[in-house]
């Protein structure tokens, strides 16, 4: 059981890094997308590929409801601190006690 609690606790401490990475990707895109870019930048190209298949279906459904405030990205950054300190969290707290150790 202690092998499967440190599988399940790495494997949460690896979502948890990747969500971090994704929170500042979209922090960084939300912050380019105030300037209008070139989109041809391969840096802006990449944000918009990596953040768009997330903020597109929040935008079809909140819409413009606060006219030209975009608040998709909020929603996203909202949603990964919930899943963080509410998912990651449990599973964290799951495989120390598979292990039989304390919860930090």
């Amino acid at each position: 059981m202690i092998l499967f609690g440190n599988l399940l606790l790495a494997a949460a401490e690896i979502v948890n890094a990747l969500l971090n990475v994704y929170y500042w990707v979209v922090i960084i895109a939300a912050l380019i997308s105030w300037v209008n870019p070139d989109p041809y930048n391969p840096v802006v190209r990449f944000l918009r590929t990596v953040t768009e298949p997330v903020l597109r279906p929040i935008r079809r459904i909140i819409g413009h409801r606060l006219g030209p405030i975009d608040i998709s990205p909020i929603i996203v950054l909202f949603a990964i601190i919930f899943i963080q300190k509410f998912l990651i969290r449990s599973i964290i707290e799951i495989a120390y006690k598979i292990k039989g150790g304390v919860v930090i």
